[in-house]
């Protein structure tokens, strides 16, 4: 099945060229299906590339998938046209009447920021709080990750030595769980950070448990004992040369940027990277939207207050 957006958003022809399943508004409507309900909240400031890569990985499933985008309305995005963010995206309070079956929070080039000094900080965390009683299951990425488990358990984030920076190798601590099922052993994941959390403080919590880790990137997929909350410090989503541009902005800007960690084949910058994570990728996000959205979410969303309430 296929993953339903506006017409005339971007991300339509990219996808469909790469043989993506998309199906637009109007054909969606003739359809009597309820489709799973997605609110992606856009923290990054590329987010048309951002929205068209979180799209790639939606779309490569059986199930159909609606997606709303979301911006912070208490910043202002310098990298993407007011005409893309006042036709395509919607702010909080457009959106705080619906409820959904999951919700995607993105990364953010505000890492090595303390938390209550991020701008739409207060929103946010407003955000958090809502989603709690309308959002089913939520995916939080990199900065989002973080930003979620300081949210919601008190875990702080800390400054890592050097930039995290590479292809990583991770190994899966739950093998039997739904989100890793289909997995390797071993799968590959990208990382772009400055900051990180501590195994042991996630650990101390008794309500999260860590699915996967790496003994270069540290503690990689977190998620809580009752399905609702993933945590992943990682981007799956990351097109193959999504490392390349910024290792090569970084360097155009001056600053003292290493060579992504096996990235270049041989090491050889001039060299066109290897795609190693799409199929893992592909299969997290297939088993997030099977196991914890279209199996456990109820099927009238009105339900989701009740849920809460009951736990």
């Amino acid at each position: 099945m296929p993953i339903k957006i506006q017409n005339d958003l971007p991300a339509i022809k990219i996808l469909e060229s790469e043989n993506i399943f998309v199906m637009q508004e109007d054909r969606a409507t003739t359809q009597d299906i309820r489709p799973l309900k997605i609110v992606i909240v856009n923290l990054m400031p590329t987010k048309v590339e951002t929205e068209t890569q979180l799209m790639r990985l939606l779309g490569n499933s059986p199930l159909q998938v609606e997606v709303e985008l979301m911006q912070m309305q208490s910043h202002k995005s310098k990298n993407t046209s007011e005409e893309h963010l006042t036709k395509f995206y919607k702010t909080f309070d457009e959106v705080r009447h619906e409820k959904f079956d999951g919700m995607i929070v993105t990364g953010a080039p505000v890492e090595q920021m303390p938390f209550e000094e991020v701008d739409y900080w207060e929103e946010l965390c407003e955000v958090f709080e809502w989603a709690k009683k309308n959002v089913y299951s939520t995916m939080f990425i990199c900065w989002g990750a973080q930003a979620g488990l300081y949210y919601r358990y008190g875990i702080e984030k800390y400054e890592l030595p050097k930039k995290l920076f590479g292809i990583y190798n991770h190994m899966i601590l739950n093998s039997k769980h739904p989100l890793m099922r289909g997995f390797d052993d071993f799968f590959l994941v990208p990382h772009s950070r400055y900051t990180g959390i501590r195994p042991g403080d996630v650990e101390a919590v008794p309500e999260l448990e860590i699915l996967a880790t790496s003994r270069k990137a540290g503690a990689a997929i977190i998620c809580s004992k009752n399905g609702r909350e993933f945590y992943l410090l990682g981007h799956c989503e990351y097109d193959y040369d999504t490392l390349a541009r910024e290792y090569y902005r970084d360097v155009e800007k001056g600053l003292n940027i290493r060579m992504p960690y096996n990235y270049f084949p041989e090491n050889n910058v001039n060299r066109k990277p290897i795609m190693t994570w799409r199929s893992h990728g592909s299969l997290l996000y297939a088993n997030w939207l099977n196991y914890y959205l279209y199996q456990q979410t109820p099927y009238d969303l009105e339900d989701l207050k009740k849920m809460y309430e009951a736990q």
